[in-house]
């Protein structure tokens, strides 16, 4: 069994889809949109096969989230040996593509000696 894709709305579409292009190194689709329900989505492929749909519809609400609730809990990317400066940037785009999500760095040396970090 595989994990085909993850999905997740999103509030700015395209500042959402400008990070994960060039901070985490995603190849975007050219887009999808629903002239008659306004709904609009990219699918951004990774390297290592995995795909994360990112999706709009502007008239859906955005309620406050509570961090300790039932649900989705968060998403990790594996970075390599990038550094805290790639958190930082991080950090600016959340307000912007997930308001009320908590981002959070975590070092970890994978066994193979990588560093990876969460967010």
């Amino acid at each position: 069994m595989k994990i085909e894709h993850i999905a997740l709305y999103v509030k700015d579409l395209e500042t959402a889809r400008n990070f994960f292009v060039k901070y985490l190194g995603a190849k975007s689709n050219e887009g999808y949109h629903n002239t008659k329900t306004s709904f609009c989505s990219y699918f951004l492929s990774f390297d290592d096969g995995a795909r994360l749909e990112i999706m709009n519809k502007p008239e859906m609400p955005d309620f406050p989230k509570e961090f300790a609730r039932t649900g989705y809990a968060h998403i990790a990317f594996s970075v390599g040996s990038k550094d805290l400066q790639l958190y930082r940037k991080c950090l600016n785009y959340q307000r912007k593509i997930c308001p009320g999500a908590v981002f959070y760095w975590q070092r970890i040396t994978s066994s193979t000696g990588k560093l990876r970090h969460s967010f």
